[in-house]
This record gives C-alpha cells, structure tokens and sequence, in this order.
C-alpha cells in the first residue's frame, strides 16, 4: 500500500476512533460525578452482546437505522442536510400500511408493491423540500424540519377512526395489513427470536449505495456538485437538477426505513411506531463518515447501546439509569464533530509538509542541474 493510501486510511479510522474513545470517557465522568461506578454499566451492556435474543434484537434495529443513515448520507453527499428523515419515514410507513391493510394481492406482487409504495412516499416528502430549495432557495433544514412537523399532523389526521383509523384498545392504527405483505424472516427460535427478511435490503441498500457514488457517472457528478457547485455547472452539470434528484433518492431511501419492522413485526402503524429513526441516522451517518461499511459499524453500535441500556435498570446491588446510553449517543455527536475537524487540520499539516518538502527536493535537485551544466 503507498504511503499516501496508509494516510488515507489512518484519516478515515481515526475520526470514528477519537469520537468513540472521546464519548466513552465524557460518560465516564457523567457516572463520576454522579457517584456511580464508571466502569461497571459498559461491562453490563458489554455482557447481554452475549445473548442470542439480544442480538437479533441489534441485528434488526441495526438495520433499520442503516437504511435510515443511507438516505441522510445521500444528502451529506451533496452537501444537503436533510434533517427531514424521520417524517419521511413516518409518513412512508403509514402510506405502506394503509395500501397493504386495504389491497390483496399475491405476495410476489404485493410486496413490491408496499416498498413501492414506501419509497414513492418518503421521495415524493422530500421532494417538496428539493423543489422548494431549487425554485424559491428557502433552505433544505428549514424546510424539512417544518416537514417533519406536518408530517406528524398529517400521520395524526389520517388515523382518525373516520379516515384510515382503526381502533385497537386505546391505540388507534392503520388496521391490520394482508398476509401477502409479510415479509418471512429468519426465524431463530422462540427464545431468539426472528431476523427481519428486510436485513437483506439493507444490505443490498449499502451496496448499490457504493456502487452508484463510486462507479458511475452520477455519483460523480453527484459528489462534485456537492463539491462545488460552479465548479459542476462548468463542466456541465445542472446542479438544481442533482440537488433535487438528491433530495428525491433520500427520502425514497428514508420511505424504506421503517418497512423491515413494519413488514417482518408490526404488521400494521400505530401511534406506538417508533420515531426519531431519522434523528439518529443522522448520528449514524456523520460517525461513518458517510461510507457504506462504516455506517454499518456505527448502526450496529448505536443499535447495541439501545438494546443492551435496558438491562442497566436491573442491575443489582446497583442499579444505572438506561438513560446512560443515550448520553453516550449524544456525545458522541459532539466528539464526532471536534474529532473530524481535528483530524481535517492535522491531515491538511501533514499535506502541506509533504508538498513543501516535494518542493524543496525538486528545488535542489534543479539546483544541483543548474550547477552541473
């Protein structure tokens, strides 16, 4: 490997390694100050990793917040927040609800129809925001944080017992969807529990996710207009255009992140379904650094404090707060930013040592020529 490609790689590992470590030790002095012991709930958390149960219980939240994380990295990519992908997924879920409790058809044809569905959903919510943007300028995180709003008013009108609503004890849901719209998992045992079939979508999400931004014309001109937009619309790239096609393939990937729990669990959306997906894609997709394998790392770890926290409720003779790892998330926030920023300046030293000394060598060696003739 050259020596550039090592100093690559070390950029790219030592971000998420500095955010990590940085948390870890922020919480620890949390648990300090608050007379807790600071090492004991991560031995905890470390300690139900161990559980079968508990790691299906990862491996489907993994998932979920990996196709959630996707769709906020489509943005970052084309240096858009969108900030807008927890409505989009909200409001995707319950359309994908309402069309698979209300229409039967064979499985083969139902279940395209309901990701379909789903997708057209969260593209068609974004691209509101996309359009607004191109046409009127207004903001991308304004504008999908107002949409977040309408959405959860939206979801709340279209539940009513008089519109799509259907009542269930004191929840009110979209009803329950056909059997043809299940999708199969892997099913591990009654005491295990089942791995959503959609994990596999996930997977393939993150590969064509690679695919399109590294190993097509597209995604090149996608990564430059967010590079630079003049510097895109010179070499003949529309950049409205990309900006909103951007906006469009990241609330259509947003519309799939609900669908592994909806379509493998649920089975129906309710008031209960769970929100904030899209806030924590975005936590997700800034400790990758946008990349496929690394957004597959940082899923599976959030997804581990959340599954592994509640056992910190239990513990005896001292009992934690769960809350404890959602401290953790936060920080992590914070450190990922600082980290990266850190890392940026030192990698920008670094080049700029290595090109002075290129300089200096080319510098002699011209010397040494001149002197020579």
């Amino acid at each position: 490997m050259k020596k550039f490609d090592k100093e690559r790689v070390l950029l790219a590992v030592a971000g998420p390694v500095i955010a990590l470590v940085a948390a870890i030790l922020l919480t620890s002095v949390v648990l300090v100050a608050s007379g807790k012991n600071p090492f004991e709930p991560y031995r905890l958390m470390l300690e139900q990793a161990g559980y079968s149960d508990v790691q299906v219980l990862i491996l489907n939240q993994g998932a979920m917040y990996y196709i959630a994380a996707l769709a906020v990295a489509v943005g970052f990519r084309m240096n858009l927040f969108n900030i807008g992908v927890d409505g989009q997924y909200r409001l995707a879920a319950m359309m994908t609800a309402v069309v698979g409790a209300n229409i039967a058809l064979p499985s083969f044809l139902q279940i395209p129809l309901l990701l379909l569905v789903g997708v057209l959903t969260g593209a068609f919510w974004a691209g509101i925001a996309g359009v607004l943007k191109v046409t009127r300028g207004v903001s991308e995180v304004v504008a999908t944080i107002m949409l977040n709003a309408i959405a959860t008013s939206l979801i709340g009108y279209l539940t009513l017992s008089d519109v799509w609503g259907v009542q269930l004890g004191n929840n009110m849901t979209t009803g329950e969807m056909k059997k043809s719209g299940w999708v199969p998992g892997i099913n591990l045992g009654a005491d295990v529990g089942e791995i959503y079939g959609l994990v596999f979508l996930a997977i393939a999400l993150g590969i064509a996710y690679w695919v399109v931004l590294n190993r097509t014309r597209f995604g090149f001109d996608l990564r430059a207009t967010g590079e630079s937009e003049t510097a895109a619309a010179a070499s003949g790239v529309d950049a409205k255009k990309m900006v909103l096609t951007a906006m469009l393939i990241s609330g259509g990937v947003a519309g799939l992140s609900g669908l592994p729990l909806l379509l493998g669990d649920a089975h129906t959306y309710s008031l209960t379904f769970p929100t904030g997906l899209g806030f924590t894609g975005i936590t997700i997709a800034l400790l990758g650094r946008n990349n496929p394998v690394g957004i597959a790392f940082a899923a599976l770890l959030i997804a581990f404090l959340d599954k592994a926290s509640p056992a910190l409720d239990y513990a005896t003779p001292v009992a934690y707060e769960k809350e404890i790892a959602t401290i953790m998330q936060g920080l992590i926030v914070f450190a990922v930013v600082i980290s990266y920023e850190a890392v940026r300046q030192w990698g920008l030293r670094r080049q700029q040592k290595r090109v002075g000394a290129e300089l200096a060598a080319a510098a002699v060696q011209n010397t040494k020529k001149e002197v020579a003739a």
